[in-house]
């Protein structure tokens, strides 16, 4: 039995009573009597051991992963990866729907169940927190159990879980969060948060109450990271080597005299507290370098990088398409993965790299297939760079997406259709018209802010300053391909919501063979803790 434990309420590492007094580790009489695990994660755990030892050779993989990269398309449920899969064939002159996106070619595949402990149809937060640490929770907390109530700072201590990246830091890993959203948005900060709260992403965020109890912004803990992991554990750690992603107002002090060379608001910064926490990482890492914009990416010299902080917006990072409209450049999706593990694998004992293609989700809420397929396109070549960098034989790649979206395709268009266009029938040349007379788009959303037409606007975002418009319009007229066409929906709402089916996960390395079936989203961990033996590997590390 390994004498590295994660357990129930909080998941902290225990030790066996043989263990030696010169242990690295100290850990509090409370936290050794803690007993009880965690049953989201040991029904994880035991599913993983009871799979392997059904498929004998599988247990000759236990550990052989030295690498570990989880990518995650936020919203980038099975409608999407079939919209995205026929729109990237189209776009090389193929009829689209034979055409397979990078992570469909992996040798195995599933199905996970995305729900919250709390909700039905799930939210980043809960979701993101179940594959980076084996236990499912709540809706809108980080990093912690379902024991937390959202919005209670109170309730965090003694209910945090460990995370993927945290264990990968222990076990003597490097390690790397890539997302283009916000940094501190839900999907990325559950690598490293543990907040009663997704939305506390700087002190502004917080209520004076909750600030006051002693609970830090999720901005904050980004910084403090490795401090906190010394804390816990009492284990010298190197802390994140990469992080790129957007998000950079939360970093800095609400102070006009703090913007960078690209802000977009008057004053950039949102933090009311000060706290430059740039400046502090720069300082805590002074072999680091710090890049916001695609000259500095382009200049990096990855063989004599130690540490990387990039923020390369004030907020989300730009999506796809719209990617040239940035005022200082930004890099794509897989040309940040291309580089993360270009610095990543100068360690020789291996990394974690998680990669979250943000603003998938982000177009569907606003209602906008065209961004929501380029995007996933974005993500999909992301994954490929990530083939092509490391070897199946060490590195265990996975692929899923957090949850899905209302996002249909439907109406018997004839095959090689254009996926983002009218609906015409096997055999006719027109669109077909519903009952109503009207013409109709063979995607559409079951909810959100509905009909748009903005022309050739490739910020999705953009339909926020529209009215909402439900229900059918007369699309005769109407050029539904291009990127500023937002689709009809049927409900009004303020923005497109998330649904609630099971999301595909792909695989390929080391225990790739695990992921086949359907299974709880948090098994997901226990895949990749099974690959790349974190556990058994920090414990040796903290002895």
């Amino acid at each position: 039995m390994k004498p590295l434990v994660l357990l129930p309420l909080a998941i902290v590492i225990t030790f066996s009573a043989c263990q030696s007094d010169n242990r690295k580790t100290k850990l509090d009489d409370a936290d050794i009597a803690t007993t009880v695990l965690n049953p989201w994660f040991a029904a994880g755990e035991n599913t993983v051991k009871r799979a392997a030892e059904n498929i004998g050779y599988l247990q000759d993989q236990h550990g052989k992963a030295k690498n570990v990269i989880l990518f995650v398309g936020d919203g980038m449920g099975i409608s999407t990866v079939t919209a995205a899969r026929i729109l990237a064939g189209q776009k090389q002159g193929l009829q689209g729907e034979e055409y397979q996106l990078s992570f469909e070619k992996f040798s195995f595949s599933g199905f996970s169940k995305t729900y919250n402990t709390d909700a039905q149809t799930p939210d980043s937060a809960g979701t993101m927190t179940a594959l980076l640490s084996g236990v499912k929770t709540r809706m809108g907390v980080l990093g912690v159990n379902e024991d937390v109530v959202r919005g209670d700072c109170a309730g965090v201590s003694g209910n945090e879980v460990l995370t993927a990246l945290e264990l990968a830091e222990l076990a003597g890993k490097s390690t790397g969060i890539i997302s283009t959203a916000r940094i501190t948005h839900a999907t990325p900060a559950a690598a490293y948060a543990k907040s009663a709260d997704r939305n506390w992403e700087d002190d502004s965020d917080m209520p004076a109450e909750q600030r006051a109890a002693g609970c830090e912004d999720i901005a904050l803990q980004l910084i403090n990271f490795s401090a906190n992991l010394q804390k816990r554990f009492n284990v010298d750690n190197k802390g994140i080597e990469v992080i790129m992603g957007g998000g950079r107002r939360h970093f800095l002090p609400k102070d006009a005299i703090f913007n960078s060379p690209d802000a977009r608001s008057e004053i950039e910064g949102d933090r009311t507290d000060g706290r430059h926490l740039i400046n502090e990482w720069k300082t805590r890492f002074r072999g680091g370098q710090y890049i916001m914009d695609q000259a500095g990416f382009d200049a990096i010299d990855t063989d004599n990088t130690s540490h990387l902080l990039a923020l390369f917006n004030e907020s989300h990072m730009q999506y796809e398409a719209d990617r040239g409209n940035d005022l200082a450049g930004e890099p794509s999706l897989s040309q940040m993965t291309r580089k993360a593990i270009d610095i990543l694998d100068n360690n020789a004992e291996g990394f974690f790299l998680t990669v979250e293609g943000g603003r998938i989700d982000h177009a569907h809420h606003a209602g906008n297939a065209y961004n929501a397929l380029e995007d996933s396109i974005e993500f999909a070549k992301a994954v490929q760079a990530a083939v092509d960098n490391t070897d199946a034989k060490d590195t265990l790649i996975i692929v899923t997406a957090d949850h899905s979206h209302v996002f249909t395709i439907a109406g018997y268009p004839k095959r090689g259709n254009a996926i983002l266009g009218k609906v015409i029938t096997v055999g006719e040349m027109q669109a077909k018209l519903a009952q109503d007379g009207m013409p109709f788009t063979t995607l559409a959303y079951a909810n959100g802010r509905g009909y748009k037409d903005l022309g050739s606007e490739t910020n999705a975002d953009a339909a926020y300053a529209e009215e909402i418009i439900s229900g059918r319009v007369d699309l005769a007229n109407i050029n539904t391909q291009s990127a500023g066409f937002h689709q009809e929906a049927l409900v009004p709402l303020q923005a497109e919501t998330h649904a609630g089916e099971d999301v595909g996960v792909y695989a390929i390395g080391p225990g790739a063979a695990l992921i086949t079936g359907t299974h709880e989203q948090n098994l997901i961990f226990h895949v990749m803790e099974f690959a790349a033996d974190w556990i058994g590997k920090a414990d040796a590390a903290v002895n």
